[in-house]
């Protein structure tokens, strides 16, 4: 225990450094725990599309829905799911939902939010678009 308690004292930063990526471990594996959603591949995404009547969801802007979507794509900014502006969607709540961003990071609260508000099957793509496009799967260009 001597060993342990002057290793600590004599290595503080990269001590200090192992327990914040112990913390950050532990607080992302609870946090993935705990989601309302679950976290999809892009193959599990079509599959949900052809078989399940799955609708995704595309939260990024105006300009980059243009740019490129996945084929019947719905699209929904972030502020419209907060204020609960959901139009169309609203009576999708028993079919799968697929919340889509660029790269999966910001459709976390998204499709948080709409699993609190009713919605029973709420997935994430993992990676968004990104995924998408290394997979090789088509986007629609121009304005649905």
């Amino acid at each position: 225990m001597q060993e342990y308690i002057a290793f600590f004292q004599e290595n503080m930063i990269l001590s200090l450094v192992w327990v914040g990526i112990l913390i950050a471990l532990i607080m992302n594996i609870m946090k993935s725990s705990t989601a309302a959603y679950k976290e999809i591949t892009a193959s599990q995404t079509t599959y949900l599309m052809n078989r399940e009547q799955g609708v995704v969801v595309d939260i990024r802007s105006k300009e980059d829905f243009r740019k490129g979507h996945i084929t019947d794509a719905v699209h929904i900014l972030p502020s419209d799911i907060k204020s609960g502006n959901l139009g169309k969607l609203e009576n999708q709540k028993s079919n799968p939902i697929i919340v889509v961003c660029q790269t999966g990071q910001s459709s976390q609260e998204s499709a948080n939010l709409l699993a609190k508000g009713g919605f029973e099957n709420v997935s994430l793509l993992k990676n968004g678009l990104i995924a998408w496009n290394e997979a090789n799967l088509p986007l629609v260009k121009g304005k649905k």
